[in-house]
């Protein structure tokens, strides 16, 4: 078996239909209506020990519902799931133990704590020595830079602060499989990078690592192998490299001039690049095959028409790769990396 192991994993959750206005929700007292959600539809997951896998799709994919069957806060509807031999819903605290969790957007530090307080308390949850506790918390710091966050209470951190003190969090306990959801979301670029970084520290060192992101960056610097869902549904399964390269090759550069830019002189320097003038002579936008032509090569082509005020570069986003899988998925068999399902 697998490290982590799912077979037909489905959750369905249940809501109230109530209707609108107010005759709608007397009626609601009397005759209860409800309708039922699928986010998670009979999944097959299996991931081996040592793996980094990015696990993507748009909001509500159920990319987090997984993460949390996963986890054992959710109990799934239907399915089977192992993760380490365990069933994690019926052996939570024993599932807990083996593993690390981070939520980008929630915390598990104690909010009138500080970090330190809420790292020993954590200590004593998982039944830690004082002298583990202590290399676990020295390797940690030496990662992630602690020592200046630990006499701070949490709720006075930055987010980027909060982050480093959530992942120290999520592995004081030096767990062999770790759930990161969104760990780098809202962050600005050197903590990202720092994240990042951490991420790639924990996969060198064979630790298992499930990725839920919106962020290319965040796959590309971690992952080798990426899963896409959507509508709680696995699109693809496979390798990363191969995903990029059928469907995440686009890039765009916007430049904002000082004055107008001489259009045809730039598109002349860039074959093969589509060069769009915006909404006045001064925006450009050039759009290009990142593996046929590098960022670097398009500035030099550019840079040199104009006093530039602005660049802005934007990379193809996981939503537009899921949209793009999902519409060419036969395209992509035919390369010899089809749909798990």
């Amino acid at each position: 078996m697998a490290l982590i192991e799912a077979t037909e994993l489905t959750k369905v959750f249940r809501r109230a239909d109530k209707g609108l206005g107010l005759r709608a929700a007397f009626r609601h007292l009397v005759e209860r209506r409800y309708v039922d959600h699928v986010a998670v539809d009979h999944i097959d997951l299996s991931i081996e020990a040592g793996e980094a896998v990015a696990y993507v799709g748009p909001n509500g994919a159920g990319k987090s519902t997984t993460v949390k069957m996963l986890t054992g806060i959710l109990v799934p509807t239907a399915g089977d799931i192992h993760v380490a031999g365990r069933v994690p819903y019926r052996e939570r605290v024993d599932n807990a133990r083996n593993i690390g969790v981070v939520f980008g957007q929630r915390t598990q530090l104690w909010w009138d704590l500080p970090v330190r307080d809420s790292l020993e308390l954590l200590r004593d949850m998982h039944g830690m020595t004082q002298g583990r506790f202590e290399a676990s918390l020295k390797r940690l710091d030496d990662v992630l830079s602690l020592g200046e966050l630990l006499p701070v209470t949490a709720r006075k951190l930055s987010l980027g602060q909060r982050m480093r003190a959530d992942l120290a969090a999520a592995l004081i306990h030096e767990p062999p499989i770790v759930f990161l959801d969104e760990p780098t979301i809202g962050l600005d670029i050197s903590v990202k990078d720092r994240v990042r970084a951490f991420a790639r520290h924990l996969v060198a060192e064979g630790i298992t690592v499930l990725l839920t992101t919106h962020d290319l960056g965040d796959i590309e610097d971690i992952c080798r192998r990426i899963i896409i869902i959507d509508g709680g549904r696995v699109l693809y399964d496979g390798d990363l490299e191969s995903v990029k390269k059928t469907y995440a090759r686009e890039c765009s550069v916007h430049f904002q001039f000082a004055e107008g830019v001489p259009v045809a002189a730039v598109n002349a320097g860039l074959p093969g690049a589509k060069v769009i003038l915006g909404d006045s002579e001064r925006e450009l936008t050039v759009t290009f095959d990142r593996f046929t032509l590098s960022t670097g090569a398009v500035l030099n082509a550019v840079l040199p028409h104009g006093k530039v005020l602005d660049v802005s570069i934007h990379e193809s986003a996981i939503e537009d790769v899921v949209r793009k899988v999902y519409a060419g998925d036969l395209n992509l068999s035919r390369a010899g990396e089809g749909p798990a399902s």
